[in-house]
């Protein structure tokens, strides 16, 4: 039976597709190997061990949209998803981070994610032991006392009843007014639980990330944790203490051995900037940073190989973590990886350069369109701005010549050009343009804003 949660390959494309122009062929990949993740985990037999994950390796120029297929792809796939960039991990010995890193990384997201999903299942229960919290602030319920006299009990229990009838009635009624958020602004005094800072820095030399962690956690666990009071609205007290309170009704334990179950085997790791650590100069001769380069591409084999890596909320096995990386690869190339790398990365893609066409389709289509942002802006101060057919070739053919002419950085020339457009006009609201205004974008004030740049090249505000 199909999981209605998880889209197919299909669905996957369309919906990378409202964000992203081109690029089939990544996009296509990229969803079957998310797909491929349910197909292992449906297999019945033996076999679902053997399963390994095919890595992909996409290559591209800047800004053709490898980053953000990533991005969109961790908000598709309801995983455990972590984005690194292959350029801020140094070879074990040097200072820095090493390359396990992004599996901790990774299985912290697992247990953000995991313990999400518990704390929602027991927000009804963790709801009403907050409302009971805020209600003594504001009414304590009546204590009674325990009286000696017989004969006094029997005149002052009449007394004591309405008192407590009285005192429950009233709690009924602001219970409502919690609920209604009727009385969100008014401030009360709550205890919250403060835990001990360890205020621990580095202890000698030679200790990893991995047990620095660890060492921190221990000895915060050891000192005990303090309550704090503080004065708050009763909107701020609901968020603060169903959070607390949350996280008391759900088991840790549980939570760690399920996310660790989850990151195993549905985790997504995308490296991004690969090809910084190619180090193609270190064949020649070079040496300097390449050591370190060659050095990280080494460490990172056993982890897309399959290794046991030890983080504090317990062991992960990476055997069928999907690793997904990409570059741009300029100055190096995918061959001047080390072999061994190279073969853990079996499904190479090649993004496409993008042409005037994609240009203005990036920005009439995805649904995050620079036009459609820039449109949202002016109408937060009540101005409209809209754009004709024609202006939209314009700016897309300006992007693309600045490309050609400079340096090709892709989409995110459109930045640029768009801003050097708009300026004037986002500088006069709401002066010059006031509420209510419209503002049409056409094919003569674009050239007008920018093709005396482009023909006498003084590109130099383009470059970034």
């Amino acid at each position: 039976m199909i999981d209605e949660k998880l889209m197919t390959p299909r669905q996957i494309v369309a919906e990378l597709d409202k964000y992203i122009i081109g690029q089939k062929d990544a996009k296509k990949n990229v969803a079957i190997a998310l797909r491929n993740r349910w197909r292992r985990m449906h297999v019945k037999t033996d076999m679902q061990k053997e399963i390994v994950p095919n890595n992909i390796l996409m290559i591209g120029a800047t800004g053709v949209g490898k980053t953000e297929i990533a991005r969109r792809l961790a908000k598709i796939a309801d995983a455990p998803f972590t984005k690194v960039e292959a350029s801020k991990f140094t070879e074990v010995g040097y200072v820095g981070r090493d390359v396990e890193s992004m599996v901790r990384d990774l299985v912290g997201q697992a247990v953000n994610m995991v313990q999400k999903a518990k704390k929602e299942e027991v927000k009804e229960k963790a709801k009403q032991v907050v409302e009971d919290i805020i209600l003594d602030a504001l009414i304590p319920p009546v204590k009674s006392g325990k009286i000696s006299n017989t004969s006094q009990n029997a005149v002052t229990s009449t007394d004591q009843m309405s008192d407590a009838e009285l005192n429950e009635r009233t709690r009924d009624r602001f219970r409502e007014k919690i609920r209604s958020g009727e009385i969100d602004d008014r401030k009360i005094e709550i205890s919250v639980q403060k835990s001990a800072s360890s205020g621990m820095g580095m202890i000698g030399g030679g200790m990893d990330e991995a047990s620095m962690i660890n060492l921190q956690d221990m000895i915060q666990n050891m000192m005990p944790k303090k309550a704090k009071k503080r004065k708050v609205t009763i909107g701020e007290a609901k968020e603060i203490l169903l959070d607390e309170e949350s996280a008391k009704l759900i088991d840790m334990d549980e939570v760690k051995e399920e996310a660790i179950q989850k990151a195993e085997n549905t985790g997504i790791v995308f490296i991004d900037e690969v090809d910084k650590i190619a180090g193609g100069s270190s064949k020649k001769g070079g040496g300097g940073p390449d050591v370190s380069r060659e050095g990280v591409q080494r460490d990172l084999l056993p982890i897309v190989e399959g290794s046991a890596v030890n983080t504090k909320h317990g062991v992960i096995k990476t055997d069928h973590i999907l690793f997904i990386a990409a570059g741009a690869f300029h100055v190096a190339k995918p061959s001047d990886l080390i072999p061994e790398l190279q073969g853990r990365f079996p499904i190479r893609v090649e993004l496409d350069n993008l042409t005037e066409a994609d240009f203005y389709q990036i920005l009439k289509e995805p649904k995050n369109a620079l036009t459609k942002q820039y449109e949202a802006l002016m109408m937060s101060e009540e101005v409209a701005l809209e754009y004709t057919d024609e202006s939209l070739y314009e700016i897309a053919r300006m992007a693309f010549h600045i490309n050609e002419e400079v340096e090709n950085i892709g989409a995110r020339r459109l930045h640029t050009v768009m801003s050097r457009l708009l300026n004037d006009i986002l500088f006069d609201i709401p002066e010059e343009i006031p509420p209510n205004a419209k503002v049409l974008v056409t094919k003569e004030m674009v050239n007008e804003k920018l093709d005396g740049l482009v023909q006498s090249k003084d590109l130099s505000e383009f470059i970034l």
